[in-house]
C-alpha cells in the first residue's frame, strides 16, 4: 500500500540509503522527488500520477530503471506514484514506502498545516500588547483592535509576527499615553515615549498605525493631507507645531490685548502657543462656544463691543480650541455649546463633549424640530447617522425629519441669546 496523510513521516531505520541514493536519488528523477514532498508537505495522498512535460531522454531513462519499465512514450512522462511505492516496499529499500523514502533521502517533512498554525499563532501574539493596554486602560480601543486583525493593516505595514508584536507594542505604550494633556509636541512626546524624536515621522509604520489608534479614540473623521494629519494629531494632544493650531474667538479678556480686542469688538486668533504661554488669567460665568466663524463673525459685526465671550472652532475642535476651552472649564466657565444640525455636526459636538463637559445651545430635539419647521425648503440630510451623547432624542429627531440644519440657518436665535 502507498503512504496516507496519516502515516508518521520519520524515515524507516531499514531503508536501505545507498540502493535508495542510486535509485530514487538520481539527479534525473528530482523533480518526482520534488512533486512527493509537496504532497506531503500539504497533507495529500501518495497515489495516481504526475507527470513531467517535455521531459529529457535522460529522465526518461531514470524513471524507467526505477518502475523496472518504460513508462510510456508520449511527450509527457506520466510516473504513477502508487507502483514507484510498491517497487521501494517489494525491495526492501523503503519497507514504509515511498514516504519514508523521500524523508530518509532529503530531510523531515514539515506540514504546511503546521507552518499555518504556528504562524497564525505567531500573529494572535503579535496582537497581544494591544490587547493588554486594552483590557488595563483603554477599553474603548476594543473595536479598532479588532478592525486591525481584520483588514490587514499590522501585516501591510510590517510582513513578520516578530516585527508586527514589536511595532503593536510601541502602538500600545503611545496610546497609553494619550491624549496629551497639556498639548506637548509631536517630537518631543516621541522621544519621550521611544527615546527617538523621529519616531512618529509621517510614512513610519508607527505613526500610521498610532494616528489609526488616535482617529479611534477622539473620533476623529476620516480624511487626509498634510493638514488633516496635523489636526487628526492634534486631537489627542500631539502638535506637529505651536502655531498652526488655532481658535477664533471675541469678547474674551483676560490679557491686555484680549481686553483690548473686546472693547472693540474685534475677533482674535489665538495660536496654541500663546494659549500655552499665556492663557487668559481670568474666566467670565459663561463661554458660548459655536462650530462656525459666520456666527462669531455676525456676532462681532452686529454686537460689537457688547458681544459676550464667544469661541468658534471652525470644524472639528483644534488642540488651540480644546486648551483654551479646557482652561476655561478649569475655572469655572460653563461652556454652552451650538452646532450644525447634520452628522457631521453630531460627530463634533461629540467629540468636544468627549474632551470638554458642555450644555447644550439651542442644540436639543426641541430645537432642531423647530428649526426644521420653520425651513421649508432645508436640504436633505446626508452621511453616515452619529449619536448625540448629550440628547438621546436628537438622532431619531434627525431620522425621522431628514434636513440638515445649518447654524446660519437658526443665526437670528443664537444673536438673540447673545444680544445683551
Amino acid at each position: 500500500m502507498s503512504e496516507d496523510a496519516s502515516t508518521p513521516r520519520l524515515p524507516s531505520a531499514s531503508v536501505d540509503r545507498d540502493r535508495l541514493a542510486r535509485l530514487l536519488g538520481d539527479p534525473e528523477l528530482a523533480w518526482l522527488v520534488d512533486r512527493v514532498r509537496r504532497r506531503m508537505e500539504r497533507d495529500e495522498p501518495l497515489t495516481g500520477p504526475v507527470a513531467l512535460a517535455a521531459p529529457t531522454a535522460a529522465q526518461r531513462a531514470a524513471a524507467e530503471r526505477l518502475l523496472g519499465r518504460a513508462p510510456g512514450t508520449g511527450r509527457s512522462l506520466s510516473v504513477r506514484l502508487d507502483a514507484v511505492d510498491a517497487v521501494l516496499r517489494r525491495s526492501g529499500i523503503s519497507p514504509d514506502g515511498l514516504a519514508a523514502a523521500v524523508t530518509a533521502l532529503t530531510g523531515p517533512v514539515t506540514r504546511l498545516a503546521d507552518v499555518r498554525e504556528r504562524e497564525a499563532h505567531a500573529w494572535r501574539d503579535a496582537h497581544a500588547p494591544l490587547d493588554a493596554l486594552i483590557r488595563t486602560t483603554r477599553p474603548e480601543l476594543a473595536d479598532w483592535a479588532d478592525r486591525l486583525r481584520q483588514d490587514g493593516l499590522v501585516r501591510r505595514l510590517v510582513h513578520t509576527p516578530h516585527a508586527a508584536k514589536a511595532l503593536l507594542g510601541n502602538a500600545a505604550e503611545a496610546l497609553r499615553r494619550l491624549p496629551a494633556n497639556p498639548a506637548v509636541s509631536l517630537p518631543a512626546f516621541a522621544a519621550a515615549a521611544f527615546g527617538d524624536a523621529h519616531a512618529l515621522d509621517d510614512g513610519t509604520p508607527l505613526a500610521t498605525l498610532v494616528l489609526s489608534g488616535v482617529r479611534a479614540l477622539t473620533g476623529f473623521p476620516d480624511g487626509g493631507g498634510a493638514e488633516w494629519r496635523r489636526e487628526a494629531w492634534a486631537s489627542a494632544g500631539l502638535l506637529k507645531d505651536a502655531l498652526s493650531s488655532t481658535v477664533l474667538t471675541v469678547g474674551l479678556r483676560g490679557t491686555p490685548d484680549l481686553d483690548w480686542a473686546a472693547g472693540s469688538g474685534e475677533p482674535v486668533v489665538l495660536t496654541l502657543r500663546r494659549l500655552t504661554r499665556v492663557p487668559p488669567h481670568t474666566a467670565p460665568a459663561t463661554v458660548h462656544v459655536c462650530e462656525n466663524p459666520t456666527v462669531l463673525a455676525t456676532a462681532a459685526d452686529t454686537l460689537g463691543p457688547a458681544c459676550p465671550p464667544l469661541v468658534c472652532l471652525q470644524g472639528q475642535p483644534s488642540a488651540a480650541a480644546l486648551t483654551l476651552l479646557r482652561h476655561l472649564h478649569t475655572h469655572g466657565c460653563v461652556l454652552r455649546y451650538h452646532g450644525d444640525f447634520d452628522w457631521g455636526g453630531l460627530r463634533i459636538a461629540a467629540t468636544l463633549l468627549h474632551r470638554v463637559p458642555w450644555r447644550p445651545w439651542r442644540y436639543t430635539a426641541a430645537d432642531y424640530r423647530a428649526a426644521a419647521a420653520a425651513t421649508p425648503l432645508a436640504p436633505p440630510l446626508t452621511g453616515t447617522p452619529a449619536d448625540a451623547p448629550w440628547d438621546p432624542d436628537l438622532h431619531p429627531a434627525l431620522i425621522e425629519l431628514g434636513v440638515r440644519i445649518e447654524e446660519e440657518t437658526v443665526l437670528d436665535g443664537l444673536l438673540t441669546d447673545l444680544a445683551p
